[in-house]
């Protein structure tokens, strides 16, 4: 067995017998959506699905928009985006907002029903003139085509990524807006040449999050991970797919 898989069956696992709160991400409930039987695997077994490669680009892109974001939250300004889109907000500035990015801490919740500590780590918050918060989340990509709306199957996940923040921050007490926003970065590839610079066009999308799931989901997890057998696999899981070819073609 790889040290990977050594190391990640050596703690962070599901004890359904033990009381102490159990953390549980944001990515992590996307999983159990995705696939319960890939969660079981994780959560309570060690055996995640292979780890991907890491995105260095999309993090460049993420951490240079937070600077940029970060030098309006410092004036109190609308950022120039915001006012292109008629955004009526300025980017919230809070002491906790560090914590709130923190991928090991994030923004979080104890959910008492589940005895989940349910987390986590967002992009952006914004404070629109009523008070309230807007969350935004910070993408990149390099299509053809300008992107205007969340319109793909794949996007689902990022839709409940949005929802599942929405929902944090509802459960810690703020005033949150049912319209987020996804700030969506879009390398350019119709330039001459490169020259050491890759340019990007910048669209602000959109969405109305809904998080009446979430509640019912965290209890179905919850459920999924108490009992002692595997649940099947969902239909449209390819790495549950992928294992049963493996088995089959190896078994014969």
């Amino acid at each position: 067995m790889s040290e990977y898989y050594t190391a990640k069956r050596a703690k962070g696992l599901y004890d359904p017998n033990s009381k102490d709160l159990f953390k549980l991400s944001r990515s992590k409930i996307d999983l159990f959506v995705a696939c319960p039987r890939c969660f079981y695997l994780d959560r309570r077994l060690g055996v995640g699905r292979p780890p991907g490669f890491p995105f260095a680009l999309n993090s460049a892109v993420d951490k240079l928009l937070k600077k940029e974001f970060d030098s309006h939250r410092a004036k109190n300004t609308a950022h120039p985006l915001m006012k292109k889109y008629g955004v009526e907000a300025v980017p919230l500035p809070h002491q906790k907002l560090e914590d709130w990015r923190n991928n090991f801490k994030g923004i979080q919740f104890f959910h008492a029903p589940t005895n989940f500590l349910v987390f986590g780590a967002i992009d952006d918050v914004w404070q629109d003139k009523n008070g309230e918060l807007i969350i935004v989340d910070y993408k990149s990509t390099s299509k053809d085509e300008e992107i205007t709306e969340l319109n793909k199957d794949w996007q689902d996940g990022y839709k409940r990524q949005m929802e599942i923040y929405q929902w944090l921050f509802r459960q810690n007490g703020f005033q949150v807006n049912n319209l987020g926003y996804f700030v969506y970065c879009n390398g350019k590839t119709d330039g001459a040449a490169f020259d050491a610079k890759l340019e990007f066009d910048i669209t602000l999308v959109p969405y109305t999050g809904s998080d009446a799931w979430v509640e019912k989901t965290l209890l179905s997890a919850k459920k999924c991970l108490d009992v002692d057998k595997i649940p099947p696999a969902a239909k449209a899981c390819d790495y549950c797919a992928y294992t049963a070819a493996v088995a089959e073609v190896t078994n014969k």
